[in-house]
């Protein structure tokens, strides 16, 4: 039966990831009222739209920690990918191709968001492209998709210098990315200092005065391999411990950290679990992925997100969270249950966490954002990711069986 958004909601024979089942789920004003077994109280049914989840099991809302809605060619016919492998064609690609589309960064970055919510995704921290080419067109395009979808997702965005920051003399990246924050970035973001720039000093001196004048935190993309990788992460976790930064501070992808011997993976996870340096990977197939069970258990935390889907730089992915995570197990040789629940834990809390999202998961008095789907533990959704049924963000039913019903645009069916 339909929802009423201005009033309570009950959802019947839910299965939880902890083993119980016929529990009932009470939404009121946007929270988890109620989160138990057995019958409902007499009154309860009557006050409530009802929802038979008939054994569906219920998961706390997905969290992709690194996205690039800016870049998305979803809403548009396909689109043959013409970048070559190296990062600098894929970046002349975007300055050559993404001004001529006949989609607004607006409306491709809705179109991504609507397919990640109906996947089951409540929160999306993506990077947005600030260079001289754009300037801030790309940011207010995602900030417009942003507000237009509120109240189904939360969308954290980092402003990031895709072309370099010192390359372009000493101001023009900088000044940009400052202006990127003060219009509604809550991080400053990064890239490669040492191959991008061929300053590594001058670079983190600049994101990293940016985000302490500013109060923000800081996302750095480092792609280098090996010794010179270690060397940005060397310093990149130095700066965050001089400017008493822990917790505010990640790397995004890090394959450095797969590619040097174990005793250096052992020592630099040591080092980042001291600076409160965070790492966000996407398993991507082409690269050395780092040690993620050797960084959580040094203390790292380790939060999952697609990176490119359906874009400029990629062909692949759904926007799938579920999807994502059976993908990086797998390269992980992550197979058994209790690893599989740690590595469900890198794409919801420890996102979560990461991104600041304070009031999380499956417990009374926590905002109802959670989703439904055909499966019997969280290794089986991993596993299988099936399609989602229901999603819920906030008590509010933002898509059905695949299709978003949320704020926005028009309907979209996952795929």
């Amino acid at each position: 039966m339909a929802s009423d958004p201005n009033g309570p909601l009950l959802l019947l024979n839910a299965r939880l990831a902890d083993g119980r089942q016929g529990v009932r789920i009470l939404i009121r004003d946007g929270r988890i009222a109620a989160l138990e077994e057995g019958a409902a109280p007499a009154g309860e049914t009557a006050a409530a739209a009802v929802f038979d989840l008939a054994g569906d099991l219920v998961l706390p809302g997905l969290v992709d920690g690194h996205m690039h809605l800016d870049k998305t060619l979803m809403g548009l016919p396909w689109t043959p990918h013409a970048a070559e492998p190296d990062r600098s064609s894929r970046i002349a690609n975007d300055e050559r191709l993404l001004p001529t589309l006949p989609l607004s960064t607006e409306a491709r970055a809705g179109h991504l968001i609507r397919r990640s919510v109906a996947h089951g995704t409540a929160h999306i921290r993506t990077h947005v492209d600030i260079t001289p080419a754009f300037g801030l067109s790309a940011l207010e395009g995602v900030l417009a998709a942003r507000e237009a979808h509120a109240g189904a997702v939360t969308v954290q965005i980092v402003a990031f210098p895709q072309a370099g920051v010192m390359r372009h003399g000493p101001r023009a990246v900088v000044d940009l990315l400052d202006a990127a924050v003060r219009a509604g970035a809550e991080l400053v973001g990064g890239l490669d200092p040492c191959e991008i720039d061929r300053d590594p000093r001058g670079q983190l001196d600049a994101i990293f005065g940016i985000a302490e004048r500013r109060g923000v935190g800081v996302d750095i993309h480092l792609h280098e391999p090996g010794e010179l990788g270690l060397f940005s992460l060397q310093e990149i976790c130095a700066r965050t411990t001089a400017l008493g930064m822990q917790g505010r501070v990640t790397v995004s992808h890090g394959f450095c950290l797969g590619g040097i011997a174990e005793s250096k993976q052992h020592a630099a996870a040591e080092m980042m679990a001291a600076a409160g340096v965070a790492l966000a990977t996407h398993g991507a197939g082409g690269a050395t992925l780092p040690p993620v069970m050797l960084l959580r258990r040094a203390g790292v935390r380790v939060f999952c997100g697609n990176d490119n889907v359906r874009d400029t730089w990629s062909p692949y992915s759904t926007g799938d969270m579920l999807e994502r995570a059976a993908i990086i197990g797998w390269r992980a040789d992550l197979r058994h249950d209790p690893l599989l629940e740690e590595l469900f834990a890198m794409a919801t809390s420890e996102g979560a966490a990461a991104l600041g999202i304070t009031e999380y998961g499956l417990a009374p008095g926590r905002p109802a954002t959670f989703f439904t789907l055909p499966a019997e533990n969280i290794p089986d959704a991993i596993g299988a990711h099936p399609p989602r049924r229901l999603v819920f963000h906030a008590g509010r039913l933002v898509a059905r069986d695949g299709a978003y019903c949320g704020p926005g645009q028009e309907p979209l069916k996952a795929g």
